[in-house]
């Protein structure tokens, strides 16, 4: 997982959107709103990163495209923990490789989500494209785990207004983070621990990974559980925390 766009890369006014974003996301945190926090495209579909302020609610997000190493240690710490309500995106073409890891998913509780097919950037292709690899992700996923998804985070986070409409169009909604925890980087186990608990407020949606390439997530997770039981931080699936609730919309382009 790289970096996040909300326009596509190869348009002159991506920095200035991207900055303008992030400055949004900034003063959110200043704000003791209790809507739901998205980017949209004006009087369109949106991108959910932020859930209600109100609960002391957070929602545990784990991207699997890869590997089958990572996927089972963190699946048994989340059991040990007594989690059952993460929200896992996982890559379909993945999925049709290791049914056995969705099928745990599924067993011990959690929701399943998309990351699409390919797991190509949706910002390079045509809409024909984007939707034919949301719609196969779907079909996918669903033949292996019994379960329809609707809740789709593009591959690598990146995605613009045409994203945001094809995805409205196959049943989607857009989910992307307000929580980097940056685990894909492998920075040490303090400092995803850190990254993940220092600066989180009710309605977060934190990103984790559960893919192969990450090698000390297993070991920060339960540091990161802990600390945010703490704190007296309770968790929940995203569908769970976006259901029935407003939308506060920033536009994008």
């Amino acid at each position: 997982m790289k970096f996040f766009m909300v326009v596509n890369g190869k348009k002159a006014k991506q920095y200035m959107v991207v900055v303008f974003a992030a400055f949004f996301a900034a003063s959110l945190a200043f704000m003791g709103q209790e809507q739901l926090s998205v980017f949209s495209s004006k009087d369109g579909p949106r991108a959910i990163y932020k859930g209600e302020a109100k609960g002391n609610k957070v929602a545990l997000t784990f991207d699997i495209s890869w590997g089958d190493k990572r996927a089972l240690p963190i699946l048994d710490i989340l059991k040990k923990q007594g989690i059952k309500n993460c929200t896992f995106f996982v890559s379909a073409a993945w999925a049709e490789r290791h049914p056995e890891i969705v099928e745990r998913i599924v067993k011990d509780g959690h929701e399943l989500a998309s990351l699409g097919y390919q797991y190509k950037d949706y910002t390079d292709w045509k809409d024909p494209q984007i939707r034919r690899d949301i719609l196969t992700a779907q079909e996918k996923i669903k033949k292996v785990s019994g379960k329809t998804t609707s809740l789709i985070r593009p591959p690598n986070g990146s995605f613009d207004k045409r994203v945001l409409e094809v995805s409205e169009g196959t049943h989607h909604s857009v989910v992307h983070w307000s929580i980097d925890t940056k685990d894909w980087k492998n920075p040490g186990v303090n400092k995803i621990v850190s990254n993940a608990t220092n600066h989180v407020k009710p309605g977060d949606i934190l990103l984790l990974h559960a893919s192969d390439s990450v090698k000390q997530t297993h070991k920060a997770l339960p540091e990161i559980i802990g600390k945010l039981k703490s704190e007296g931080f309770s968790f929940v699936s995203v569908g769970e925390m976006i259901a029935n609730t407003q939308a506060h919309s920033q536009e994008v382009h």
